[in-house]
């Protein structure tokens, strides 16, 4: 969490963006390849004796796969900027995969779309890694299932389980 006090006043907020973002990208990563793989097919040419219809098809499925992916990261950031609540289970998991993704499509941009695209990459991985961050440990949510409040269980700072007694050497 954050130690300035700033986390909650941007975890809702980061979350929104975060969630239209994905949205976007998720739409521009299908429309996009769904056109490569239309230029593709209408070339009619193969590359390395490769099947230009299989090329074709396989680059529409992958946007509509990859779109889908950030889609239902899209919602994941969604239920949490609507809920207030930190991502969990198969949420948080997606959400770090989107980090590990961006982190891997801003290196390989840099060299091969150029500058704009890295630091589009780099400020989404930021939002994802922010949106983790800011969630990360609130005090008002419990840690897990089972887990006591501050204090111990009484509530008077007496251990769960009482010291082991000493022995005799």
């Amino acid at each position: 969490m954050l130690e300035s006090g700033w986390g909650p006043v941007v975890r809702r907020p980061v979350a929104w963006v975060l969630a239209l973002v994905l949205l976007a990208e998720a739409l521009g990563v299908a429309v996009l390849n769904w056109l490569l793989g239309t230029v593709v097919d209408r070339q009619d040419m193969s590359l390395a004796g490769l099947d230009p219809h299989v090329m074709s098809a396989s680059s529409k499925i992958g946007g509509i796969v990859f779109g889908l992916y950030f889609a239902l990261c899209a919602l994941v950031a969604l239920l949490v900027a609507v809920r207030d609540r930190a991502p969990a289970g198969l949420g948080r998991v997606l959400l770090i995969s989107a980090a590990v993704v961006h982190a891997l499509l801003g290196a390989f941009a840099w060299g091969l779309v150029g500058p704009a695209a890295f630091v589009f990459l780099v400020g989404v991985l930021g939002l994802v890694v922010l949106l983790l961050m800011t969630y990360d440990g609130r005090p008002e949510e419990p840690a897990g299932p089972g887990t006591a409040p501050e204090g111990g269980p009484g509530g008077d700072g007496s251990p769960v389980t009482p010291p082991a007694a000493p022995t005799a050497p």
